[in-house]
């Protein structure tokens, strides 16, 4: 295993996780990642965990993976094998190993700012509680899926979208704009093409929701066209900053001891 072996903490009902992440996609993994290991007590929720880090192709190979990234690191944790489902694997296995980093298989449906936190609202009823909340949910914001004539309420093949956030994001005043991609066939797969709703550039800023303090947005919630690098790049930028922001909290008068 690349990172620490401690045991994590087991959070209660009420738990105050320092950042929660949704989505355990390319983005959200990479950013939950970095988090836990500068010592950060790291929510990573997502609705199909067996999905975690899902990549955009079945194999590893001549994949552009930024060095120091979790996914350039398990690429060479299996070097020379570039089985993608290899690569999961060993991908999972650290994530689940590295201290700090609490799984959860669940669907976010609200998001709730208040007293300098963000509540978490779920489908399957519990609250989750964190200081950040980082949307990492790529296609999933509403996304229709269609392969020929038939149109699906989901983000990947047999994987639900996240209708119930995006109505609470539209709700909140975030501006929601359409953005599409399409996915070529693979391994008996059919090709099909997603539709979905991405924050608008004018409610953000860099990666900040402008709507509300602590949530955040990473990944094809991004404006832009996606790659590999450019996607684990930004997780990376984006850990970096709030890092930076709890230091300088820190340092503030009557900041945290």
């Amino acid at each position: 295993m690349f990172g620490p072996s401690s045991p994590r903490s087991q959070p209660q009902p009420g738990h105050l996780y320092d950042v929660a992440v949704v989505g355990a996609g390319l983005a959200g993994t990479e950013l939950a990642w970095r988090l836990a290991r500068a010592g950060r007590d790291v929510l990573l929720v997502s609705q199909a965990l067996d999905s975690l880090g899902n990549l955009y192709q079945p194999t590893v190979a001549d994949v552009d993976f930024p060095p120091q990234s979790v996914f350039a690191l398990t690429r060479g944790r299996i070097a020379p094998d570039t089985d993608g489902w290899t690569f999961h694997r060993q991908l999972k296995a650290e994530i689940e190993g590295t201290s700090g980093i609490h799984l959860l298989q669940s669907t976010v449906t609200e998001l709730d700012e208040d007293a300098g936190r963000v509540t978490l609202s779920t489908w399957e009823g519990p609250q989750l509680h964190a200081g950040k909340v980082v949307l990492a949910v790529g296609a999933f914001l509403k996304g229709r899926l269609m392969i020929g004539d038939t149109m699906d309420e989901a983000g990947r093949l047999s994987e639900i979208a996240y209708d119930f956030l995006a109505d609470d994001l539209g709700r909140a005043g975030v501006f929601l704009i359409g953005a599409e991609q399409t996915a070529p066939a693979a391994e008996g797969a059919p090709p099909y093409e997603v539709r979905f709703l991405t924050p608008s550039p004018g409610d953000l800023e860099g990666f900040k929701l402008k709507r509300f303090d602590h949530v955040y947005a990473v990944g094809r919630c991004l404006p832009g066209t996606p790659t590999y690098r450019s996607v684990l790049g930004d997780a990376a930028r984006l850990a970096h900053e709030l890092l930076a922001d709890e230091l300088l909290a820190a340092d503030a008068p009557g900041g945290p001891a």
